[in-house]
């Protein structure tokens, strides 16, 4: 976290303005923007979901989750808790069944996969509605514009894909240049 925090204090000395952040879900993201509204991209919950989930869970709960991670992009907070609590009311007893590793006295958690979904969105529930509280910052819920520049960008420096460090570094700012 620490070069995400050292590049936002250099952009900020060259004269940016946050107001906001559209994050991906990499851990302790939302701390290095914990003075301005933070968003959790909902392209990437419902993609993190899957990984646990796959896109056929073959548990009735798994099922459940993923057509609950689905509704987000046309949720609201309170309907979206709402539906996240009623699931978890259901399964907790499930998501916390434990299996003994034999002949010891480790455990691990039978249904490890769908728990891990769950405490994913759990984790990242205050931050998949900030573009709804604050709409006169416009805080799109995708990070799909930014994901799209960076897509041109890679393009470009494909192109050129011999250069040492510091020419890249000079390439890659040029073009941030010329996007302004």
């Amino acid at each position: 976290m620490a070069h995400y925090y050292y590049g936002r204090k250099i952009l900020e000395s060259e004269g940016w303005t946050f107001t906001g952040a559209v994050i991906d879900g990499r851990r302790g993201l939302a701390t290095v923007f914990s003075d301005i509204p933070v968003q959790m991209c909902h392209f990437h919950q419902v993609q993190i979901v899957r990984r646990y989930l796959t896109s056929r869970p073959k548990t009735l709960s798994g099922r459940e989750l993923l057509n609950i991670i689905y509704t987000l992009r046309y949720a609201d907070e309170h309907t979206f808790t709402l539906r996240l609590e009623h699931w978890h009311r259901q399964w907790n007893d499930y998501i916390k069944e434990k299996t003994l590793v034999a002949g010891t006295k480790h455990w691990y958690y039978t249904h490890k996969e769908v728990r891990k979904a769950y405490m994913s969105i759990k984790r990242n529930l205050p931050y998949l509605f900030t573009y709804q509280k604050y709409p006169e910052l416009h805080i799109p819920n995708t990070t799909n514009s930014l994901d799209g520049s960076f897509a041109q960008l890679k393009g470009k420096l494909r192109a050129h894909s011999g250069l040492t460090k510091e020419r890249r570094f000079k390439v890659i700012s040029e073009l941030l240049k010329g996007k302004n």
